[in-house]
């Protein structure tokens, strides 16, 4: 069976940056399994695996508008320290949830200087290349309940 629309279909992969360095990988847990048509995955990944097959292995680089896109500017914002009561220790990287007039959204502090903190709310992975490692483990029909809900259950999916 190919992966198409009405599939799940249940993969190993490790993902490299530009620099081969490991971002993330299943080797050693379970495969990921996923709604292919759902948008569960990034879209350029979800093209690379439509057609494949269990057993299939291969390599895909995934540009930045077809993975975690494009850093927006607008998800960047300086604000004064103040802003982060109850915070006695900040730090680059630390991670919180901002709220917006959208919602709430993760940011991570990018800069701290001058009593001013700066945030990022973009992906950590917005700007890169996405280079994965794919094995195809599985491919099956999805069931009327996940078509239903969106996503996987069971295995490797999610659980209600």
């Amino acid at each position: 069976m190919q992966i198409a629309e009405r599939t799940v279909a249940t993969f190993h992969y490790t993902l490299t940056d530009d620099a081969g360095k490991v971002i993330d990988s299943s080797a050693g847990a379970q495969p990921l399994a996923y709604l292919h048509g759902a948008g569960n995955i990034v879209p350029g990944l979800e093209k690379a695996l439509e057609g494949r097959s269990a057993g299939d292995k291969f390599d895909v680089v995934v540009s930045p508008e077809e993975g975690y896109g494009t850093p927006n500017e607008m998800l960047i914002q300086t604000v004064p320290r103040e802003a982060f009561q109850g915070v006695d220790e900040l730090e680059v990287g630390m991670a919180f949830q901002a709220q917006t007039p959208q919602g709430a959204i993760s940011v991570v502090i990018a800069k701290i200087e001058d009593g001013m903190v700066t945030v990022d709310g973009n992906h950590p992975l917005a700007g890169q290349n996405l280079h994965f490692a794919i094995e195809v483990v599985e491919v099956r029909d999805a069931s009327v309940e996940e078509l239903a809900h969106g996503h996987v259950h069971g295995a490797g999916g999610h659980h209600h």
